[in-house]
């Protein structure tokens, strides 16, 4: 049984990591659901006008929403391993709460990537262009962002229910797994496809 000290200590990192993630996720459904259909509307001058003004305060927050939920989710799972329980990190794929938070790791781990090493450097180019503080982006650039951005989406829905499984969900398998993935792909993409297409078109 943790001391309070122990507990208070991990309560404390769930916080910030609920925080920081309905921050980042947030504003990644923002972008993908709403702004990807906003920005085909805009002409070159609205760009100039909107774009310099809103990206740079959004990404700011999508960016270390990002940072922060990577950090305290990870140094959470270490806290609670080595110092709570005394076990190794290995140990994660010892129980069925251990393999989806590690799987939703995972899944996360790599949308951080993709936000810090992909999406953000495009980005800050493609505002500087915009701007007119730099050269203009090549489109191919802009579509590896934008498919960054596309598959963080794609995985964010499975990387939630994982988050979610590793409390409430007490079975794991390989199949359950793959199922997840499936499943939650298929959500990412009724919302991206057919909802955010139409969603406030009628308004």
């Amino acid at each position: 049984m943790p001391t309070i000290d122990n507990q208070l200590a991990l309560m404390m990192l769930r916080w910030i990591h609920f925080i920081a993630g309905v921050t980042w996720i947030g504003h990644l459904y923002f972008f993908n659901f709403v702004n990807v259909p906003f920005a085909k509307t805009m002409d070159a001058d609205t760009k100039k006008k909107v774009v310099p003004q809103l990206m740079p305060r959004a990404l700011w927050w999508f960016r270390w929403g990002a940072m922060f939920t990577f950090l305290s989710g990870w140094v959470y799972l270490f806290y609670k391993l080595h110092r709570v329980d005394g076990l190794p990190m290995s140990s994660l794929l010892d129980t069925a709460w251990g393999k989806w938070i590690s799987l939703g790791a995972l899944l996360g781990s790599i949308m951080w990537f993709n936000v810090w090493f992909i999406i953000w450097p495009i980005q800050k180019k493609v505002i500087a262009g915009v701007k007119g503080a730099g050269p203009a982006v090549d489109a191919g650039v802009i579509r590896r962002a934008f498919l960054a951005s596309r598959t963080n989406t794609y995985l964010s829905m499975p990387m939630l229910f994982c988050m979610g499984a590793g409390s409430h969900f007490t079975r794991f398998s390989p199949t359950a797994a793959v199922a997840v993935l499936a499943l939650g792909a298929l959500v990412a993409y009724v919302l991206i496809e057919v909802v955010s297409t139409k969603a406030g078109a009628e308004a």
